[in-house]
């Protein structure tokens, strides 16, 4: 995997299909056709993103297939890649977060409101002991989302949106 400063990884995940593309590749190795068809989008698009994503670092080539006479290359998203998508520049970290909120909006569209979920907004003051705990929960929460992904469609498993940012306010 190709070393490069958290700051272009940032700027390379500031594009909603982008994001899509690094849900989609926690839970399975695909090849550029086979997300394109999972995402609906052409296959030349997706490998234009996948090849930003490689040189950003936050995918890897998981194995590389013969396919009619071509080799075809199958990506994976490691969900540690990213460093925790943060930066100390404002104006990356904006372009991240309204990608963040454009995926929100788009996913709202096909929530299950028959089903249960969680919605939470918070400015507050807390003590350092409880942010410290938010923080590992948030965590803890990341690393059992991403390590329990399954591929598209998986009987049994249940189709998820989770999108959260915690930060300290000046």
């Amino acid at each position: 995997m190709p070393e490069s400063p958290p700051l272009d990884s940032l700027r390379v995940l500031a594009h909603p299909l982008r994001l899509r593309i690094l849900s989609l590749l926690t839970g399975a190795a695909m090849s550029a056709a086979e997300a394109a068809r999972e995402l609906g989008e052409t296959q030349a698009n997706i490998s234009y993103h996948l090849r930003r994503l490689h040189d950003a670092g936050l995918v890897d080539i998981a194995e590389e297939l013969q396919i009619r006479g071509g080799r075809a290359k199958r990506y994976r998203h490691d969900p540690d890649s990213g460093g925790g998508f943060t930066s100390r520049d404002l104006g990356e970290e904006q372009l991240l977060v309204t990608a963040l909120t454009e995926e929100l909006k788009r996913r709202t569209e096909f929530r299950a409101a028959d089903r249960p979920g969680s919605t939470t907004d918070a400015e507050v003051w807390i003590d350092e002991a409880s942010w410290s705990r938010a923080l590992g929960l948030a965590r803890e929460l990341s690393h059992l989302l991403h390590n329990a992904a399954e591929p598209p469609r998986t009987p049994g498993a249940v189709h998820v949106s989770a999108t959260v940012s915690l930060f300290e306010l000046r």
